[in-house]
């Protein structure tokens, strides 16, 4: 089957993968983009796994202050270089974390990362590490994450 350019391009603008892996993407789902969208979907989580054992000592700490000025966060999210550290996916994926902690209190790493992502209720804090994962192509750890509150 032949796929077109603009469909290769709608799934690399929704996805954010690599041109080669949008088409075959596409190859395997017979030009269906929600197929293709899942076919990459899945290689991601496979990566994120293989990537799991990897050693993360770069990384950075990220704080969110809430606009009242009455709720922050910080969060401590690890990554194996000090070059993917300073990714605008990177620092982003640090960024959504801190918001989400001081959206919904979790109690603790295990919880967070259970938790329904407050932008997109379809995923959770878990799978959009693991879809950063994949674009990255480095392991991505959380570390730790406080939250303050005042008057609590």
């Amino acid at each position: 089957m032949k796929i077109s350019v603009e469909l290769v391009k709608q799934l690399r603008e929704k996805t954010q993968a690599s041109i080669a892996e949008c088409r075959k993407a596409l190859e395997e789902a017979k030009g269906d983009l929600k197929t293709a969208e899942q076919v990459l979907k899945k290689k991601g989580f496979e990566a994120a796994i293989a990537k799991s054992e990897r050693k993360t000592g770069q990384g950075l700490v990220e704080a969110y202050v809430h606009q009242n000025g009455k709720v922050g966060a910080l969060v401590e999210l690890l990554c194996e270089t000090d070059f993917v550290a300073r990714t605008v996916e990177f620092k982003t994926l640090a960024h959504e974390i801190a918001m989400q902690v001081a959206a919904m209190n979790p109690k603790d790493i295990e919880t967070l990362l259970k938790q329904e992502y407050i932008r997109d209720a379809s995923k959770t804090i878990e799978a959009l590490i693991k879809e950063t994962i994949a674009k990255l192509g480095e392991n991505i750890v959380l570390k730790g994450f406080s939250r303050l509150e005042i008057g609590e």
